[in-house]
């Protein structure tokens, strides 16, 4: 008996001291001011990669009507590396930035 109290005591002190552990701040996570006042370069942001698939099949008919989204698995051969980079506008500032426009190229 006094074993299954010291294990329940050790499991409440345990569980109560890793509940307050802090941790990561997303921006999903605020809210109010401090959502409003996010400062998102002071904060690691790991880039996310895009892949698309190479060679997709065209169904027609009653096959793209009954196609189970989704559920489709690629061969890594398949899939593509989807190079994403800045646009010139982006490196503008000041005034360069407010009067560039389509025609700008």
């Amino acid at each position: 008996m006094k074993k299954l109290v010291l294990i329940l005591g050790f499991l409440v002190i345990s569980l109560s001291a890793s509940a307050q552990e802090q941790t990561e701040v997303k921006r999903n996570d605020l809210k109010g001011p401090a959502f409003k006042n996010y400062q998102s370069w002071l904060h690691n942001a790991v880039p996310t990669k895009i892949y698309t698939v190479n060679n997709k099949k065209t169904l027609q008919g009653p096959e793209y009507k009954n196609q189970q989204v989704g559920k489709e698995t690629y061969a890594k051969e398949d899939l593509v590396l989807v190079e994403t980079s800045g646009s010139k506008r982006q490196k503008l500032t000041g005034p360069a930035y407010k009067n560039y426009g389509p025609w700008s190229k």
